[in-house]
């Protein structure tokens, strides 16, 4: 059973200053819900019940969103605004098993995944980003749990990540992979790289942030050296490989849209605005008027 999923959201967002000094990155808006709203419809529609939420200071509101408020909800109901006091309560009702466990100092991702070791235990769980989005027909998180659980069969404590192809001159943005490719939509990974110089970079295939992992992870995270100030997952994903542990990238089948940086949150609000036919004309008027 793989139910539980890890929202490493404790971060500063500094890419988004100034705004993210006061409102988490993953609380702005895309149109009139926040990213991470996108983010946690993709877990609770792939399957997973069990949400887990890596805090810092300061993000508690995050959790906030997803919970009741009475008193909101009083003043929609006095007021007879029906509409949005049913909106509202679907938020409410989305996240039944909501957990949180805090980061108290940011010390990268490989720290804050491990943070959540007691509240995972010894299950297979997934990790998302807040601020990878992926638009797709059928939810990426759903893709990868499906391609986890047939390789099942085959293989045991394997792990399964995201991979997405990128321009060369991108790759120092990414954890970096290098593998052997085992059928169309997926390689078997023999080498991470964080975040290489094109130069020095073993592909163009970029890790995302999606990610199916086996519990043994938490062992790795523990071993592994601080670089940079961070603890650094590539490496505990590579410690991982080394000790023969399987892990293998899955290319997925949708958009991803990284609103962690101004012109890639300007750019996921245009694609989900395009896809909403109001706005869709709202937004052709405004591009006429700029010619």
């Amino acid at each position: 059973m793989i139910r539980k999923a890890v929202f490493p959201v404790a971060g500063f967002g500094t890419r988004m200053l100034p705004v993210t000094k006061a409102v988490p990155k993953e609380l702005l808006p895309i149109i009139n819900r926040p990213a991470i709203e996108y983010v946690v419809d993709e877990a609770l529609e792939s399957g997973f019940d069990s949400l887990i939420f890596v805090i810092s200071y300061g993000k508690e509101a995050i959790l906030d969103y997803f919970d009741v408020d009475l008193g909101l909800k009083a003043l929609l109901f006095d007021r007879k605004k029906e509409a949005l006091l049913k909106m509202v309560e679907e938020i409410e009702k989305k996240v039944k098993t909501l957990s949180s466990v805090r980061q108290k100092v940011p010390e990268g991702l490989g720290h804050a995944v491990l943070v959540a070791e007691r509240l995972v235990g010894k299950e297979p769980f997934a990790v998302l980003l807040g601020d990878d989005l992926v638009d797709a027909e059928e939810p990426c998180l759903k893709q990868m749990k499906e391609r986890y659980i047939e390789l099942s069969s085959q293989v045991e404590n394997h792990s399964i990540i995201a991979l997405e192809e990128v321009p060369m001159e991108e790759v120092s943005k990414y954890g970096i992979i290098e593998g052997e490719r085992i059928s169309e939509n997926l390689i078997k990974i023999k080498r991470v790289v964080e975040k290489p110089a094109p130069e020095e970079a073993p592909s163009n295939l970029a890790i995302i942030g999606r990610y199916i992992f086996d519990s043994v992870l938490f062992e790795y995270l523990k071993r592994i050296p601080k670089r940079g100030g961070e603890y650094q997952l590539t490496d505990a994903i590579q410690l991982m490989i080394d000790a023969g542990y399987p892990v293998y990238g899955y290319f997925f089948k949708g958009k991803r849209l990284d609103t962690g940086n101004p012109k890639g949150y300007f750019k996921a609000i245009l694609h989900y605005a395009s896809k909403d036919q109001e706005l869709k004309e709202i937004l052709r008027a405004f591009l006429k008027e700029l010619k």
